[in-house]
């Protein structure tokens, strides 16, 4: 692979597309408990809203169970709000300076719901990439400066890194499925 700039620059925003596409899969509960689950939900915290992780510590105890250990305890009732609001079908229990978010046992359906929802996460990862790909293909179309033989060789190398990102997304929707459905 050379190392022309729309090359390297073309790799490195669909590396960030998978990144991003792989930190969403991690928001979607899959009966184990983990941070990412609740650590973007928006909480009204001094007047603005924060995300939950810059105004609390985000633990797990266990594998069914997260804990919330707000910085300030007068945001205790504010997070239990801010978690009912984002409707991921979890229910705080206020204990005491800290929360509770017991994680609820999966149905069937609910498995096939956060399936769905993991098929257009990685949808939108895949859209991401070829976003990327078609920019790339365009810059390197209005490089005037670059003969036509190794502009088509470029076009192949962006191809190639296209087809790899995708197929990397493919691989990691078809782990979270597994994951989502293992009983």
């Amino acid at each position: 692979m050379s190392n022309h700039p729309i090359l390297s620059d073309a790799k490195a925003r669909m590396q960030k597309a998978i990144d991003h596409t792989l930190h969403e899969f991690s928001t979607i509960h899959t009966g184990k408990a983990t941070p990412a689950m609740v650590e973007t939900i928006v909480v009204e915290a001094y007047g603005t809203t924060q995300p939950l992780k810059a105004c609390a510590a985000i633990s797990t105890p266990d594998a069914r169970m997260i804990q919330i250990q707000p910085w300030d305890i007068t945001l205790v009732q504010a997070i239990a709000k801010a978690i009912q609001q984002a409707n991921l079908g979890f229910n705080p229990i206020i204990d005491g300076k800290s929360l509770r978010v017991p994680l609820p046992e999966m149905s069937r359906e609910r498995r096939q719901e956060f399936a769905k929802v993991a098929h257009k996460l990685a949808e939108e990862g895949r859209v991401q990439v070829r976003n990327v790909r078609r920019d790339a293909m365009d810059s390197l179309k209005k490089d005037a400066a670059l003969p036509e033989d190794e502009r088509k060789r470029h076009e192949k190398e962006v191809q190639t890194l296209t087809d790899s990102a995708i197929k990397d997304i493919n691989q990691h929707l078809e782990h979270k499925e597994k994951e989502l459905f293992a009983v």
